[in-house]
């Protein structure tokens, strides 16, 4: 039987996720202790948004929850300390990921002046405000809108550890290093099934009434390329894919892993070790 065997959550959009046992699902992604995948971002001084594609040392920015505070650590820096609770005097600025504006919540003089520092680049921590909406692309979703913060685009991402076993097997045949499963940031790591048959499922099924739904595959960016765990960007792994991953279902990009919206159960816990059925569309 098919099972969950990882859980990550990125409170802070491109850098270091949080290993979990269990999360809380919602319509727009994981949450554990009050905390939201993608909830926080860091953008440019024109709004714009930040990522390991353009800042590749932003993995290396490690996240811990403590109480009421979230806590971001680097080599070198004293911890920054954030504060989870909502703040109803925080400023309102437009922020921008991809094509689309949104209002968040601006974090502050001094998280600003960290993160700065820590990039060596002039930025801003935001917050996704509560009276903002975005929303995946129905061309994708159908009827459902499904509601994210600042992930790329999906609320939830999903990967079959025997996918990433298949492209190490063939890394090493070609005399190159395997990579670990950080290198694609899922949010979801499913045992017990075939090398992508997740691109097949109709649904992925829990028996405590979760249900999740792939709506595309997850085309890859140059992310994979940087180590995880020291910002170093080297071979890229989406170099092996491109040999057999193109898919036509969007336009011939390399796809690894499936984007997942949540169908039914929001506010139900997924725990690693969950039994997942997943039927197969026809």
């Amino acid at each position: 039987m098919p099972s969950i065997s990882e859980l990550t959550m990125y409170p802070i959009k491109s850098c270091a996720g949080i290993a979990l046992t269990e999360a809380v699902i919602t319509a727009s992604g994981l949450s554990y202790a009050g905390v939201c995948d993608r909830e926080w971002m860091l953008v440019d001084e024109s709004g714009l948004f930040l990522t390991q594609r353009e800042y590749p040392r932003m993995a290396c920015l490690r996240i811990t929850i403590a109480g009421d505070t979230l806590r971001v650590d680097t080599d070198a820096m004293a911890t920054l300390s954030i504060l989870l609770k909502a703040n109803a005097d925080a400023q309102k600025i437009t922020v921008q990921i991809w094509e689309t504006e949104v209002i968040a919540d601006d974090a502050g003089e001094e998280a600003a002046i960290w993160f700065s520092q820590a990039l060596g680049t002039r930025c801003r921590l935001v917050r996704f405000s509560p009276q903002a909406q975005r929303y995946a692309n129905t061309k994708w979703t159908g009827d459902t809108l499904a509601p994210t913060r600042f992930a790329d685009g999906y609320p939830l991402l999903l990967i079959a550890q025997a996918s990433l076993e298949d492209l190490n097997r063939r890394a090493i045949a070609q005399g190159r290093q395997a990579v670990p499963m950080n290198r694609f940031r899922p949010n979801i790591v499913i045992d017990g099934v075939e090398a992508f048959e997740e691109d097949y499922a109709a649904s992925y099924l829990l028996k405590n009434g979760i249900q999740l739904r792939p709506v595309k595959p997850c085309p890859r960016c140059p992310i994979p390329a940087v180590d995880q765990l020291t910002g170093e960007v080297g071979a890229s792994p989406v170099d092996i894919l491109q040999s057999y991953r193109a898919n036509p279902i969007v336009d011939g990009e390399i796809t690894f892993g499936m984007n997942v919206i949540l169908e039914q159960g929001a506010g139900l816990v997924l725990r690693v070790g969950d039994e997942v059925e997943m039927p197969i569309a026809f």
